[in-house]
């Protein structure tokens, strides 16, 4: 894997993202309740951390889990809520090294269609449909896995020309456009609640 992501906003850890498919999963599952670029820059800063230039599933999972959830807490913290996502990126190493011997691209590799690779991403600890059809949709408008039915698959996330995710992020420019369009989200949510 040799892409051009930008969904760190900072270059070397979007150089991770592009050339790692294990911190490119572990940057998804950390895109929650933090903003993206937070979210996506979190395996630069492990893998710097423990002292590599990579993430390697192995090693994670099998690290202590009180110390692994220390390295993710250090200032400043991986996550709004490192101890939790500690836990929950150990869980996805541990699923990758028992079902694809901790190889990550092994999830998408040779996939016969997009509805098996989301079926694959959504088996991930931690990946819902939502996020997994946001993953897929990554994976092939910006990292070329297209297996047939792709962006049925990943629903809205995978339309051409859409600004719903980290999946359209290429730039500060696309960022702005996703962040828009969540905002737009949010404050149509918020006009159908009705107060109690």
């Amino acid at each position: 894997m040799d892409a051009n992501l930008r969904l760190a906003q900072r270059p070397e850890a979007d150089a991770l993202l592009g050339r790692s498919p294990l911190a490119a999963l572990v940057g998804m599952l950390l895109d929650q309740q933090v903003p993206m670029e937070w979210a996506f820059a979190g395996p630069y800063t492990i893998a710097e951390r423990l002292g590599g230039d990579d993430l390697d599933a192995r090693e994670i999972a099998a690290y202590e889990p009180e110390a692994f959830a220390a390295l993710l807490s250090a200032k400043p913290a991986v996550h709004r809520y490192p101890g939790s996502m500690a836990k929950r990126v150990q869980q996805l190493c541990q699923y990758l090294v028992e079902h694809y011997d901790g190889d990550a691209a092994a999830v998408w590799e040779g996939v016969g269609s997009g509805k098996e690779l989301l079926t694959r991403l959504q088996d991930l600890p931690g990946f819902g449909k939502q996020k997994a059809q946001i993953f897929l949709a990554l994976l092939g408008k910006q990292l070329g896995v297209r297996p047939t039915g792709w962006r049925a698959a990943a629903g809205a996330y995978g339309e051409q020309g859409a600004y719903r995710s980290a999946a359209d992020i290429t730039g500060p420019e696309s960022l702005a456009k996703v962040r828009a369009h969540k905002q737009e989200l949010k404050a149509a949510k918020k006009k159908t609640q009705k107060p109690l």
